[in-house]
């Protein structure tokens, strides 16, 4: 490895860093993580914070887990690489597809589709969902639905039916026939509704509504994730992804759940659908799959989608996929990385403390006039919303929310924003000490402001 100064010197001289401008990277040089063990992360420097954002909602065991590190290290001597395409298969390939299967089987999921990562699985999720209703004979089920507010990845179709223009705007026009309806965000929606429960029943309304001026029989699916994540972790009712479950029985379309973030025990439960007592049609999901240790990705299908492929004729084919769908590598470390989640029991940690995260924030919102809303307490998803008139809920600019960040990180956690959002999504091994000193490096940092 290059000498430091060598890192320094070429800090984003070369490299273009996703979700960022490359010439505020080039000004600004962003921090070079070198070393990472437990919840913890290191910089070039030398400064040691607790990762808080986990990776990217993603680093579930932390990164010291030795079953994961070992087992990919095994695998790369015995079968680095070969195609999972129809036609060969590979034995870790095999194994893995068991375990997810049986760890989302309570969701009803019985099929396995491995990809590179979550906006794979999403991809794949929405060009199958299509396929299903070409071979169930109903092929003007072309339309998708979501929520504003939400995030599915970063192709086409993911980027279509995401529910922020950000991601959107640059790279217009996208995949047609995509329509957004009100996120369940209390703290902001065209309904002025701050009760969860009405706001859901108005949501669901307007659901309906666009079912009906669309077209029951042009929609293929409905996708939405058990909790936003990248929209600011926007919790909604409790009773709110079942009204959406029963509304898309009632016209025939499918409900994938993005499980990208939420799946793995993040909520606390396996899934963010479990948490919520739904079962989907399909599920997308990556992250938690391989505690982030190798990208990997599923999209998952209940038994009623699989049935329907596996009972047709030539046009049930799957012509989709990518070079390194069931990686024997990636293989691998999902096997090692579901082990290590059931033996840890990670989503037991999760419950109590996400809940001492989220109350360690609210106390901070009453001790701090910038603080607009924090939502959470639904597993190790946590999000504050930064306002600089909390009367008008004006978002915080973003030069104030690039200080605030920065001092969070001096004080000794690596948080993420989202716009005038201050997302966290810890390890799930997380410690009640390493919680402590999250929220203390928060207040430090919004004292700065």
């Amino acid at each position: 490895m290059k000498d430091d100064n060598f890192l320094r010197e070429n800090n984003a001289r070369h490299l273009w860093h996703p979700m960022g401008h490359p010439g505020d990277s080039q000004a600004n040089p962003p921090a070079v993580i070198t070393k990472a063990e437990g919840s913890s992360i290191t910089d070039l420097d030398g400064h040691t914070t607790i990762d808080a954002v986990g990776g990217l909602w993603c680093v579930n065991l932390g990164y010291s887990n030795d079953k994961i590190k070992d087992a990919i290290s095994r695998q790369l001597y015995d079968l680095p690489y070969y195609s999972a395409f129809a036609g060969t298969s590979n034995p870790p390939a095999i194994e893995a597809s068991y375990l997810v299967r049986e760890f989302f089987a309570a969701d009803g999921m019985e099929r396995v589709f491995f990809t590179s990562g979550g906006s794979d699985s999403v991809e794949t999720c929405l060009r199958l969902a299509r396929q299903y209703h070409l071979l169930r004979k109903q092929p003007g089920r072309s339309k998708f639905l979501s929520l504003k507010k939400g995030y599915h990845g970063t192709h086409f179709g993911g980027a279509s039916v995401n529910g922020n223009n950000r991601f959107r705007i640059n790279y217009e026009p996208l995949l047609p026939g995509c329509f957004h309806i009100p996120a369940p965000y209390t703290y902001r929606n065209p309904f002025n509704e701050t009760d969860p429960a009405k706001l859901a029943q108005l949501i669901a309304q307007a659901m309906e509504d666009e079912i009906q001026f669309q077209g029951p029989n042009t929609i293929a699916a409905f996708i939405m994730e058990p909790i936003q994540g990248a929209g600011g972790v926007i919790v909604p009712d409790a009773g709110f992804m079942k009204l959406m479950r029963e509304i898309c029985d009632r016209y025939g379309i499918l409900m994938i759940a993005d499980e990208v973030i939420t799946g793995f025990g993040r909520t606390g439960d396996e899934s963010g659908s479990r948490h919520w007592g739904v079962q989907p049609d399909m599920m997308s999901t990556a992250k938690g799959i391989t505690s982030g240790y190798f990208p990997v990705g599923a999209a998952l299908m209940s038994g009623k989608v699989a049935e329907v492929f596996e009972k047709a004729g030539e046009d049930g084919g799957i012509f989709h996929g990518y070079t390194y769908s069931a990686h024997p590598v990636g293989a691998a470390a999902v096997v090692a990385c579901l082990e290590e989640t059931q033996r840890l029991d990670t989503k037991a940690n999760a419950g109590p403390r996400g809940t001492q995260l989220y109350k360690g924030c609210l106390k901070l919102a009453e001790k701090y006039d910038i603080v607009g809303d924090v939502r959470g307490g639904h597993g190790l998803m946590t999000g504050i919303e930064l306002v600089s008139e909390k009367g008008a809920k004006t978002p915080m600019d973003m030069a104030t929310m690039k200080r605030i960040h920065a001092a969070i990180y001096q004080a000794g956690t690596m948080v993420r924003l989202g716009m005038n959002n201050v997302l966290m999504s810890p390890p799930l091994v997380i410690t009640e000490d390493e919680v402590n000193q999250v929220l203390s490096a928060l207040d430090a940092g919004l004292a700065a402001a």
